[in-house]
């Protein structure tokens, strides 16, 4: 698979800014509403955006500290590694969602968690997009990055990307489906 690079940049900016754009509307639910969970072992919205900042503390600083120490060189098309190929598809949501364990330490339930995680999942997608711009003039595929889960493996910045921003889009929709009630 090879992808034009303006193009992949390009949909996960656009994508980046819809998060952004429902994280703003999520600002003016209740905390109440916004602490819903649909089961007792099911996460609230808050949680689930606490999750996706957990995981944006660790990938935005990586991304960026990667950008910056790259030379400046860009290549018109992207191909995706295996393995990152591999772990970007298998966030993007589908009609029937499969269960995924995540991290002790990125599993926020029943923890205190307040209203202010929507302002730094908001500060985290604007940070993407300034990321994602900064990247037009980066090679994705020679520039690796660090995963959460282990410092033996590295991903091109490219599926890091793809990575990052599907896993946001993976727990937007849930709460989507966890809101309406």
């Amino acid at each position: 698979m090879k992808i034009l690079t303006s193009a992949l940049l390009d949909e996960l900016k656009e994508i980046t800014r819809q998060h952004l754009e429902y994280a703003q509307t999520l600002t003016l639910k209740t905390e109440e509403e916004l602490n819903f969970r649909i089961s007792q072992d099911s996460w609230s919205t808050l949680e689930c955006l606490e999750h996706l900042n957990r995981y944006g503390d660790f990938y935005i600083p990586e991304i960026n500290r990667n950008i910056s120490s790259a030379g400046k060189s860009s290549q018109p098309y992207f191909r995706p590694g295996i393995l990152g190929n591999y772990f970007a598809e298998s966030m993007i949501p589908k009609e029937k969602m499969n269960k995924m364990k995540t991290l002790k330490a990125m599993n926020p339930i029943h923890s205190q968690i307040h209203k202010s995680v929507i302002d730094t999942f908001i500060k985290q997608q604007e940070k993407l997009l300034e990321l994602l711009e900064d990247a037009r003039h980066t090679d994705l595929e020679k520039v690796k990055t660090n995963i959460s889960i282990s410092k033996l493996i590295k991903l091109r910045l490219g599926d890091t990307f793809r990575f990052v921003i599907y896993h946001n889009t993976r727990h937007i929709e849930q709460i989507k489906r966890i809101l309406p009630h």
